[in-house]
């Protein structure tokens, strides 16, 4: 890979991808809504790919289009869901067109374990029953149908990705991000960290430095090319364990409570991933554990 793009550059993940491009010196386009890079790229462009007249500002003329643009959560109104398909699913379809007739590009999107029927104790591969349960879970299905199609019809490869929890930031101290930022935002205001019912809901939680490896690493082989991978870690662990570690740090605690209508209505139970099919394509030894990660990094 010699030049890439990176849709949601200022976004979580997109943001860690354009600091490892950085880091191995490969070029690349940053792009996102904001009319300014949070990280000060000078070729960064502003586009919001829900229109398709601000598609063509850059050059598509590239190896990879890492395509981290979008909206998340776990809002199921209809408002939200008009709204979100709009940015999800269209705005694929967008970055997609701009992507025809050129050779030898591959499209790299993030999916997610929300795509999942979670199955109690039971590591889930990439042909497990599927079930969606928020809008944005079916955005993401919905857009792993949308790259399989456009490779069929128009030849776009692509690699999908699907990753558990993610933890971690290397570009600042921030980690306002998802289930760990959440536990440890609690922590640290000294409020007890809340979990629904017996918090035994197992997850798979991965460092962001593993997520970026593996992605980056794949695009450099060839059999990963229009396959859908989990993501591993060293770590599935009940989200009582992960409060519990990181309520210790900070002398918090973990306090139970019972489930509400909305929460237990789009939780999708245990959803521990097996990564076989990831490790056969390339063996990548994770390097982080969730606990070290604890004891060192807050």
């Amino acid at each position: 890979m010699k030049k890439a793009i990176v849709f949601g550059a200022n976004g979580y993940l997109g943001r860690h991808i354009a600091y490892y491009l950085t880091q191995q010196k490969i070029n690349f386009i940053p792009t996102d809504l904001a009319e300014q890079s949070i990280d000060n790229y000078l070729n960064y462009t502003s586009i919001d790919i829900t229109k398709p007249e601000e598609m063509h500002q850059i050059n598509y003329e590239v190896d990879c289009v890492f395509m981290f643009a979008g909206l998340t959560g776990s809002t199921n109104t209809p408002e939200m869901e008009k709204k979100y398909t709009k940015v999800n699913e269209q705005g694929l379809m967008n970055v997609l067109n701009c992507c025809k007739g050129i050779k030898n590009l591959r499209l790299i999107f993030p999916s997610t374990r929300l795509v999942y029927q979670g199955i109690k104790n039971t590591p889930l591969k990439e042909n497990s029953a599927k079930e969606t349960k928020t809008i944005y879970a079916k955005n993401k299905l919905a857009c792993e149908k949308i790259l399989a199609d456009y490779q069929l019809q128009y030849h776009i490869n692509y690699t999908i990705f699907r990753i558990g929890v993610p933890y971690g930031n290397l570009i600042n101290e921030e980690y306002s991000y998802g289930t760990i930022g959440f536990f440890i935002n609690q922590a640290k205001k000294n409020n007890n960290i809340t979990l629904y019912g017996d918090g035994s809901l197992k997850r798979t939680f991965t460092h962001v430095s593993d997520i970026c490896e593996v992605i980056i690493k794949s695009v450099g082989i060839e059999k990963t090319i229009n396959n859908i991978y989990n993501i591993g870690s060293n770590d599935d662990l009940s989200l009582f364990e992960v409060a519990s570690l990181i309520a210790s740090k900070y002398n918090a605690s973990v306090e139970l409570i019972d489930w509400t209508k909305e929460a237990l209505a789009v939780e999708s139970g245990d959803t521990i991933f097996d990564d076989e099919k990831i490790q056969a394509a390339f063996n990548y030894p994770y390097q982080y554990s969730l606990k070290e990660w604890v004891e060192k990094t807050l």
